[in-house]
């Protein structure tokens, strides 16, 4: 094993991943991200394995996100550190997703942003009954990145949209119905399942002997509300619908109004419109270029830090969105931190 927040190893005829900061929940370092993707370009082209698997020390937590304290305190004096970390992750993305041996990955806890991307875009995607999903940027002044437009974009119905605007937390079965993971596992049979592969199982058949259906999640059930209040033109109007289901006394209206609300009122719109532009693009590396003209200036903005400082920092949990509200941002706000980059645009290679 190399490495103190990433273990990298082999075991039998697997490459193994450990993410091995659980004080820390598992958030990802552009170290991090750098050494997974040396670790997978190794053993591309290795023959004596046959798949890769990533996991998180711990239970609690899979991968939280991304490390957005270290963003936080380089980006005050400058952008340059966060932008060569998100190009990096970003090519790491989507490198799993284009990786060619089984990249299985065990998302046991919560498993947010930067950590939906080291997991959800490989081929094998298994969730347990302490999976905890979500797409929350635009509490921080984001907006959901590491290929999220893409995943989201894809998800059935306007699930994709009421999830990245609210920052809706999935469990497993709410993660396979949307399309972010593929088969349920109980955690208690993972290292059973991880054994067998190790040993040349196939993947295929060594997860079908320990899968069983997911507990009941919400996702599904609530898609024809969801439908009616997010098949609308824009933002404002699909959060005056939930202000008159509100009213009319529906409970997730109300919970769903009052996440969307206390989010960054341009992440918000931004996301909406980064959504509906990733379902008419092709790849998911159109859809991490796309996100990465958000993140590259991001920095150099007010809110992503402002949304970190409130939530994180100092925790006041009482952000100064810029602008305030969410009838104050206009098209041309968003075209501006949507637009083309030029010579700065993101590729995978």
């Amino acid at each position: 094993m190399t490495g103190e927040e990433l273990l990298v190893w082999t075991e039998g005829r697997i490459g193994r991943l450990r993410l091995n900061r659980p004080e820390a929940l598992n958030a990802l370092t552009h170290e991090m991200a750098l050494a997974m993707e040396k670790a997978l370009l190794a053993w591309r082209n290795e023959t004596d394995f046959q798949a890769v698997i990533i996991c998180a020390t711990g239970d609690r937590a899979f991968c939280a996100g991304g490390d957005i304290q270290a963003l936080y305190f380089t980006g005050l004096n400058d952008p340059e550190p966060g932008r060569r970390f998100w190009r990096d992750e970003y090519r790491l993305n989507a490198l799993i997703a284009s990786y060619p041996k089984p990249y299985i990955s065990l998302m046991n806890g919560i498993t947010m942003g930067g950590g939906v991307g080291v997991s959800a875009h490989g081929s094998h995607r298994i969730v347990t009954e302490k999976t905890m999903l979500a797409m929350p940027e635009a509490s921080i002044g984001f907006i959901p990145d590491v290929g999220g437009t893409y995943l989201l974009s894809r998800a059935p119905g306007e699930a994709g949209l009421y999830l990245g605007l609210s920052g809706a937390r999935m469990n497993a079965a709410d993660a396979i119905y949307a399309g972010f993971a593929d088969h349920y596992v109980p955690s208690e049979l993972l290292p059973k399942m991880v054994a067998a592969i190790a040993d040349g199982a196939p993947p295929d058949e060594a997860i079908s002997h320990v899968e069983e259906k997911a507990p009941e999640g919400m996702l599904e059930s609530l898609q024809e509300k969801i439908t009616d209040v997010f098949a609308r033109p824009d933002v404002l109007s699909c959060v005056q619908r939930l202000s008159e289901l509100t009213a009319d006394g529906d409970e997730w209206a109300s919970k769903t109004h009052s996440m969307i609300t206390k989010n960054s009122p341009l992440s918000v719109v931004t996301t909406f419109t980064a959504i509906q532009k990733a379902r008419e693009l092709q790849t998911l590396e159109e859809c991490l270029s796309l996100e990465y003209c958000f993140a590259h200036r991001a920095l150099t903005g007010h809110n992503f830090l402002e949304g970190i400082r409130a939530l994180v920092i100092d925790k006041d949990k009482k952000p100064d969105w810029r602008p305030a509200t969410l009838e104050e941002v206009t098209p041309e706000m968003v075209q501006e931190v949507l637009s083309p980059l030029g010579e700065e645009e993101w590729k995978a290679a």
